[in-house]
């Protein structure tokens, strides 16, 4: 079968095409003819040893995928072969054949095609992570999502207005905060023109935002931290802007206010079952039309380092996903 690898950190170029033997499924697990494969920001960055996961070498890219069941190993229920399927890996799923743990996989319902199926997992699972069980959202509250033209930034978007909330998109240029405004968002804000925390309080009124969901990081956390009202929540998701922030834990202090890590990774290895019912959720709201599953662009899987290269260049609204 053919596996896209990274033999040692480097930059995308560096990765490699290789054969390597069919695996097979022991107990609990299925193998899966893979049909397509998310990436995330996370795989620009797990490639070059700056993130916190350091797989063993070789190892491929991709976390999330979907295909087919090509066969069961012992112990395995409710699965056949042939199911049609998506699950999370952490790493590795960038190759044609993938031996999983079947408690880990969600099926995808009639309708929904296997390219946008790879795509649900990592962003709108992270979403629904951080804004269900993090950030505690009710209807009727402010939402700011940074970096909100992104893959996890537009699936907050769209989840954010389905539980309610007053959602605004912030972005990095006005094609980007356009494009989330089409995806649902009540108001944009282009932080490299306008000074984000009086443009967020604007929003919020008197009573500041009650949560930022923040994949950025860099110089744009503390002004959105100062925009939160009391008992507001900054969500700490990432740090795409390449700087870890340091912020004054004074106003956490002053406004009775949070800020709360959020692990999507960490969350569905400790509890494989919380990720199969939230994917179950998610792919139905896909089928349903209540999330767009928006995909920018797909690459085949040999052209797996220039889709990684379009992500870390920031070129990307939405989701990039590979073809196998």
């Amino acid at each position: 079968m053919k596996a896209v690898l990274c033999e040692a950190f480097g930059p995308a170029e560096s990765l490699c095409l290789a054969d390597l033997p069919e695996p097979t499924p022991g107990p609990g697990e299925v193998l899966v003819d893979v049909k397509a494969v998310g990436l995330n920001f996370f795989d620009t960055l797990i490639i070059r040893d700056r993130y916190q996961i350091k797989p063993p070498f070789p190892f491929s890219p991709g976390a999330e995928f979907s295909g087919q069941v090509a066969a069961i190993g012992p112990a395995v229920e409710n699965i056949r072969e042939g199911d049609r399927v998506c699950g999370y890996v952490t790493y590795g799923a960038a190759r044609e054949k993938l031996v999983v743990k079947a408690e880990c996989l969600a099926p995808i319902p009639d309708g929904l095609d296997f390219v946008k199926a790879a795509g649900l997992l990592v962003t709108y699972g992270t979403a629904l992570y951080a804004l269900r069980e993090r950030g505690e959202l009710k209807p009727g509250e402010s939402l700011a999502v940074l970096g909100a033209s992104g893959g996890v930034g537009l699936a907050t978007v769209e989840l954010g207005k389905i539980m309610g909330a007053r959602v605004i998109a912030c972005a990095s240029s006005d094609e980007k905060v356009a494009f989330a405004v089409r995806h649902g968002a009540d108001a944009g804000l282009n932080y490299s023109t306008q000074n984000l925390k009086p443009a967020l309080k604007a929003f919020a009124g008197e009573n500041g935002l009650d949560v930022v969901f923040d994949p950025v990081g860099g110089d744009y956390s503390e002004p959105a931290l100062r925009a939160l009202g009391w008992y507001g929540r900054l969500l700490v998701v990432g740090f795409a802007a390449g700087d870890i922030p340091r912020m004054p834990l004074n106003l956490l202090l002053l406004k009775n206010c949070d800020a709360r890590g959020v692990d999507f990774g960490g969350q569905s290895r400790k509890n494989p079952l919380w990720l199969r019912d939230a994917g179950a959720l998610l792919m139905g709201y896909a089928q349903e039309g209540r999330i767009s599953a928006h995909v920018d662009r797909t690459f085949p899987l040999e052209d797996c380092a220039t889709a990684i290269g379009e992500i870390a260049g920031r070129r990307v609204k939405g989701k990039v996903v590979l073809t196998v």
